[in-house]
Parts: structure tokens; C-alpha cells; sequence
């Protein structure tokens, strides 16, 4: 292996050693239901279930952990809009070592909140990371705090790799590792260390399609990156200066996903393994959904990375995958307006097994004819099968019946 990486196993076995009782060996788990969907031997690694819910506690502690008695006295800063920023102040508060955090100005309330619980100064400021930079060097300057960068610092990287180590050791037959990417900090300690332990393991990188950085990098080109994703975690424009190295010559590929298979992957550990996982913690998955035969028959591993994803945002992924799987259905349905019709419609979807949610007359809309409304119907359905039988006992029944959902 390249002496010329930003770290070595050794510098990951050190990490783990250093970490170790402070931050939770993680389960790695067999997944019988993932397997049968995927066709693959999958074992998900269950980093969620750390105290912040994000393996960013791994390179923050051993970052924190390598500062001299000067630099834990004056303390540290950190830019992060996410889990960096639970992860630092954390076990800055644990250590007794002053944190300072830079937020963006449009960070989600409850994550300024948990990070101030854990007793990190947040300081708040433009409206990107980019824009909080210019703050967090002056701040690092005038008190002289020790910079813990999200994935850019050999420290962070080697302290992201234990996992690697703890998925090995749990399973030695893995042949692959699946591990999404931001900046690369979690990919390249997971591929030095794996690749110590096992040579000929395959490392897979993930990415969301609005932020493929990481693949037109190792394509030799340069795009533009930016819109919303529901893997924010992942939302990295450009890839480390120490991690692109390390990924060009230990990565056997980096994977590019569409935003609803991010959702299907979500919806699926929500659904399978009863966890939660936040976009960028579900991007592995995503990529045996979207490269079933790149997996199949395969002992995969999956670092579902983090689970703190919004509860308003979890709860649209969920009726979105509930829409796409025809369990929740829109549907108009026109009908004379006169006494009984609705009453009409409401026993035949009940006949037909559906359950109505929500109901709505449209009497005045211009395409509705006078004498005549569309009634807006949300129903309940067991399946896309069951939606279908629905909406032929309302044909059947002389009613003329479209999905709205559909239409979008």
C-alpha cells in the first residue's frame, strides 16, 4: 500500500484503540430481507445507533484526542450544519474541552439545539458552510482554537476507519463494503483499513446524483453541483484534498443514485429493519437497488452512517413510498352533483376492500360542469394490485375515475 495516503492501518488501529469504550462498537447485522430483495448477502452496520445517531463521533474523538494540553485548553472550532457538529461538541463536552461551533444561519432549529445541549458555543452566520468559513478562521485566529475539519484531517480520517475494522472482525468473509460519500473522509479510512485486514475486498462509494463530485473527479471532470437532496449529508460540491488520493487508488468504484431510490432505501430500513436512517445513511442501500447485478450473490456490507433525519421530512419520504407503492392513492372521481353520489362512490371503494382518508368536493372549478362535481378522494389500499381492482369497480359502476398522484 501507498506510503504517500494521509494515514496508514497503523494510524487506524491506533484510532481504534484510542476511541475505544468511548464510542459504541456499532451492530453489524445479517439482513434476511434485504438479501432476498437486493439478491445480495447483506449486512447492514447500524452506525445510527451511536449516542449523537452518526459515525462522525469516530474521527471527531480521535481528533479531539490527539490535541496537546495547550490546544484542549484553548479548545476547537468546527463548521458543520449536521452530525460533525453533534459529534465535536459532544465529546468536547465530555473532555471538559471548549467548542465552538459555526452554523449556517438556515440550520434546522433542533440541531442548533442539540448542539448547544451538548455545550458547544454555536455561532450562526450566512447561509451556506462556504459563507460560515470566513468567520470560523477569524474566531480560530483571535482565540486561538484548533480546527476539527469534517473529513479533510488525517485524525478524522483514521478515526471513520475503526468501523472497518469492527465489520471485519464481526464478518471475515465480507467481500464488499459499501460506504457513501461527502467530502471522503469515511470512505478513505474505511479503505485503508479494510484493505490492510483484507486485500482483495471490494470498497464501493455512494453519491446522490445532484452532488456526483466524487465520480466526475475520478472521471477527470469538472461539473456543477447544488439543489436539494434528501442525503443533505452527502451534499459535498468537491472531494478532500487528503481523501481523493486515497479513494483513487483504493475505491473500486463510486456508485451515482437518484433521489428516489434514496427514498425506496429509506422507506426500506424504516419498513425491514424497523431503524431510521437519514438519506445519506440510506445511500448504500440505494445503490444495490439501483446495481442489483454489480451485488448479487455477494457478501455486501452497508454503513448505514446516521439516522438523523428530519421528522417532518421522514414522515413525507414515508407517504411518498406509500404513493409509489399504490397504498395511498389521490383519485377524482366525476359524478352528477345530486343527493346520493357520494355515498354511491363511498360504498363501492368500501366493497372493494379500500379505506377512504380524506374527501373533497370540487363544484367550482372551471372544467366541472354546472350540475355536475369532481370529488376528490384519498384512499387506502393494500397494494398497486388492490388500488387497480378499486378503480375498475368504480368504472364498472359507469363513474369516470383518474389517479391524481399519477399525473404528476
Amino acid at each position: 500500500m501507498s506510503t504517500s495516503f494521509a494515514i496508514s492501518a497503523d494510524d487506524v488501529w491506533a484510532a481504534a484503540k484510542r476511541i475505544e469504550g468511548a464510542v459504541q462498537r456499532t451492530p453489524f447485522r445479517h439482513s434476511e430481507t434485504l438479501s432476498r430483495i437486493t439478491g445480495a448477502r447483506v449486512f447492514v452496520k447500524f452506525e445510527n445507533r451511536q449516542f449523537t445517531a452518526s459515525f462522525k463521533e469516530r474521527g471527531a474523538l480521535n481528533k479531539l484526542l490527539t490535541l496537546d494540553d495547550e490546544g484542549r485548553r484553548k479548545g476547537v472550532i468546527a463548521i458543520s450544519a449536521g452530525n460533525h457538529a453533534q459529534g465535536v461538541a459532544y465529546h468536547a463536552e465530555r473532555l471538559g474541552i471548549p467548542a465552538t461551533i459555526v452554523m449556517p444561519e438556515n440550520t434546522p432549529f433542533v440541531k442548533v439545539h442539540h448542539t448547544r445541549e451538548f455545550g458547544a458555543r454555536v455561532v450562526l452566520v450566512g447561509e451556506t458552510i462556504a459563507e460560515c468559513v470566513p468567520d470560523a478562521d477569524r474566531l480560530a485566529a483571535e482565540d486561538g482554537l484548533t480546527l476539527v475539519h469534517p473529513f479533510d484531517d488525517p485524525a478524522i480520517i483514521a478515526g471513520q476507519g475503526t468501523m472497518a475494522l469492527e465489520m471485519l472482525d464481526d464478518e471475515p468473509g465480507l467481500e464488499v463494503i459499501v460506504t457513501p460519500i461527502g467530502g471522503g473522509g469515511l470512505i478513505s479510512g474505511n479503505a485503508v483499513a479494510a484493505k490492510a485486514v483484507k486485500p482483495d475486498i471490494d470498497i464501493i462509494g455512494v453519491e446522490a446524483k445532484a452532488y456526483a463530485s466524487t465520480r466526475d473527479a475520478l472521471d477527470g471532470r469538472t461539473g456543477s453541483y447544488g439543489g436539494s437532496t434528501v442525503a443533505e449529508g452527502i451534499a459535498v460540491k468537491a472531494p478532500g484534498v487528503l481523501t481523493l488520493p486515497i479513494i483513487q487508488a483504493l475505491v473500486a468504484d463510486v456508485l451515482v443514485v437518484e433521489e428516489a431510490e434514496i427514498e425506496e432505501a429509506i422507506n426500506l430500513y424504516f419498513n425491514v429493519e424497523k431503524t431510521v436512517a437519514e438519506g445519506a445513511g440510506a445511500a448504500g442501500l440505494a445503490a444495490l437497488l439501483a446495481y442489483p447485478e454489480r451485488f448479487r450473490g455477494r457478501s455486501v456490507g452497508l454503513v448505514l452512517c446516521g439516522g438523523n433525519i428530519d421528522s417532518r421530512l421522514m414522515a413525507t419520504v414515508i407517504m411518498r413510498g406509500l404513493v409509489r407503492e399504490g397504498r395511498i392513492a389521490r383519485i377524482r372521481v366525476a359524478i352528477a352533483d345530486a343527493p346520493g353520489q357520494l355515498a354511491k362512490i363511498a360504498g363501492l371503494i368500501a366493497d372493494a376492500g379500500g379505506n377512504i382518508v380524506e374527501v373533497e368536493h370540487q363544484r367550482l372549478l372551471a372544467d366541472v360542469a354546472l350540475k355536475s362535481a369532481d370529488i376528490d378522494v384519498t384512499i387506502e389500499a393494500r397494494d398497486a394490485p388492490h388500488l387497480d381492482e378499486i378503480m375498475t369497480a368504480l368504472s364498472t359502476a359507469g363513474f369516470r375515475a383518474r389517479r391524481l398522484d399519477a399525473e404528476r
